[in-house]
């Protein structure tokens, strides 16, 4: 079977295969949206960086960028930084089921898509466009890691992943993560956050947009080796009910289902 980087994959969530094969270009003639890239951050050259307070960036940006010590306790958050954080709580704990469509572009800017589904708590699906023929499935226990080519499937404890956090029963991002960054402006909210479990490694930040609801945009992950991971989602819809059957880990050979097809 080609080579997974099962950590890696299982952190990210939304395929993260380390294997260049699995992550080859969208055929020539896709339209792809622009890729998420994170916020940018002021330059640390003092020779050539303009004012990089907090003031002055928030004042270029529309950004609060006053942030939380990394690795931070809820004791090094402002009040107005909580607050963001229970309405990223609140947003994932009251979301039901969800589908999109997605695009992926990996740290060597490969780029994949197809369509992803959700239901709470724990379950999720994510299967890419050929020529890919990759799933990526979670029964809220095991996450696995399917290649319909070959017939192969590798499979993780959903607890190894930092993906836990927003799809348990009950999201508490101050009790369970560790908040890395917080930001904010009248249209966004953009929280960077750690796993306190060690058995869940790699960062995740997510963009969430605030207009005309909050709701999911983009998040970007970063494995142990510092390598980002950028996946935009678009086409959301929350009013339609998923079959449980949907999320089912099927012995490879036999799963015939696959909507990127």
């Amino acid at each position: 079977m080609k080579k997974f980087n099962l950590i890696a994959a299982a952190s990210l969530a939304l395929a993260l295969v380390s294997t260049p094969a699995l992550a080859q270009d969208a055929p020539e003639n896709a339209v792809a949206p622009p890729a998420p890239v994170p916020a940018a951050r002021p330059s640390t050259d003092p020779a050539t960086a303009p004012d990089a307070s907090p003031a002055a960036e928030a004042a270029a940006t529309g950004w609060d960028t006053e942030v939380a010590t990394p690795g931070s306790s809820a004791g090094g958050l402002s009040d107005a930084q909580t607050a963001a954080i229970k309405q990223v709580d609140s947003y994932f704990n009251t979301l039901g089921d969800l589908k999109g469509a997605f695009v992926q572009t990996t740290a060597d800017n490969k780029r994949m898509r197809g369509k992803f589904m959700m239901k709470r708590p724990g379950r999720f699906r994510f299967d890419y466009a050929r020529p890919s023929r990759q799933i990526i499935i979670s029964d809220g226990k095991y996450l696995a890691i399917q290649d319909l080519d070959l017939n192969n499937e590798d499979r993780v404890s959903l607890d190894q992943t930092p993906f836990r956090l927003l799809l348990r029963k009950d999201v508490d991002l101050i009790r369970d993560a560790n908040i890395v960054e917080i930001r904010e402006n009248a249209t966004a909210i953009e929280l960077a956050l750690r796993d306190k479990s060690p058995d869940a490694p790699g960062q995740i930040r997510l963009t969430l947009t605030r207009e005309p609801e909050l709701a999911i945009k983009e998040w970007i992950t970063t494995d142990a080796q510092g390598l980002d991971t950028h996946v935009q989602v678009s086409e959301l819809v929350t009013d339609e009910t998923l079959d449980a059957k949907l999320f089912r880990i099927e012995t490879v050979t036999f799963s015939g289902f696959h909507p990127g097809q």
